[in-house]
């Protein structure tokens, strides 16, 4: 008896990505407040936004070249917050999410400004492509996987009699 299909497998590793990326984040929404309430907030927005924003910024990767090194940046100012909210100085919220808005939104201005014009273009095709044509060898391989899951021929002359032996 089959209780779930293969698919209810792939929706619980799904979501349990999600948590572990939600889970990772709470470190950083801890260095830039301390309001229970707002760190629950962003995570759970973080989990319902995730896999949507994947695609669009799938398809805008090219363009950031800069990304990195601002989101590295952003991770230093964290850290650096971070070691200075023990004992040394308190750093605002507001001033935190404008370091941290400065930094990714120029990250993302200077990318967009160096790649400018290049589109889609300025991308190089794979040297080794995921997918290939199959060679006239490798078609002869599967020839006998192919015709075991081919239905059998029906026989246009027995199948009006198979019809009228059921009736």
């Amino acid at each position: 008896m089959l209780l779930a299909t293969p698919l209810l497998a792939v929706l619980v590793l799904v979501e349990v990505t999600d948590i572990v990326f939600a889970v990772d984040s709470i470190p950083a929404i801890f260095a830039v407040t301390d309001e229970p309430v707002l760190v629950f907030t962003a995570n759970a927005f973080a989990i319902l936004g995730l896999r949507a924003m994947y695609f669009l910024l799938a398809d805008l990767i090219h363009r950031f070249v800069h990304l990195t090194t601002g989101l590295a940046l952003v991770l230093v100012w964290v850290g650096i917050k971070m070691l200075l909210k023990v004992d040394i100085f308190y750093v605002p919220t507001t001033v935190s999410l404008a370091v941290i808005t400065v930094l990714i939104g120029g990250s993302i201005a200077l990318s967009l400004r160096a790649t400018r014009g290049q589109g889609r273009s300025a991308l190089q095709p794979p040297a080794d492509p995921p997918f290939r044509v199959a060679t006239a060898e490798e078609e002869a391989d599967l020839e006998p996987v192919r015709s075991s899951r081919r239905p059998a021929p029906v026989d246009a002359a027995a199948a009006p009699a198979d019809e009228e032996a059921r009736r």
